[in-house]
């Protein structure tokens, strides 16, 4: 029995350095054939690539600056669909505690003469105040409507109302 556990043993010691050597062997061609068609070629092209930022106002028109107390809407020349940016800046009544707030897009519906919700989303922060901002998506139905920005003990905030035309 110990001498049929030792011959196994030496053979699969056997397979296991044949493919060592057999790996080291392909490794070698294939290191020396990418050598050898590199030294005939010409060298690689070098291309040097210079990246730079630098800091660039937003123009007053696209994003109007936000204010406590009123919602700020980018511009809405001619749109039809499209982002629709709106900003304001919320004030937490209690700094350093979380402040859970909700945006709304509401449509005017001429048949209940009354804002209908069309788009809502929501998000929080933490600290004193902090500049918000959404940008819902137009899906080109015509009508008017505006952005109603709300806050837990606060009263809810609402843009001029504007008029999508397709």
């Amino acid at each position: 029995m110990a001498s049929r556990s030792a011959a196994v043993l030496a053979s699969g010691t056997t397979n296991a350095a044949k493919l060592i050597v057999a790996a080291l062997a392909f490794t070698s061609a294939y290191i020396g054939f990418s050598a050898y068609s590199a030294a005939d070629g010409a060298p690689a092209a070098v291309t040097t690539i210079t990246l730079s930022a630098r800091e660039v106002p937003v123009a007053e028109e696209l994003a109007p600056a936000a204010q406590p107390g009123q919602v700020t809407l980018g511009d809405l020349a001619g749109a039809c669909s499209g982002p629709l940016v709106a900003r304001s800046v919320l004030v937490s009544p209690e700094p350093g505690r979380s402040v859970h707030y909700g945006w709304k897009l509401a449509r005017w519906s001429p048949s209940t003469k009354s804002w209908r919700t069309y788009l809502v989303d929501y998000d929080g922060f933490v600290g004193a105040a902090q500049t918000v901002e959404w940008r819902p998506e137009l899906s080109g139905d015509p009508g008017w409507y505006r952005v109603e920005l709300s806050a837990k003990g606060v009263k809810t905030v609402t843009s001029d109302r504007f008029q999508v035309s397709c």
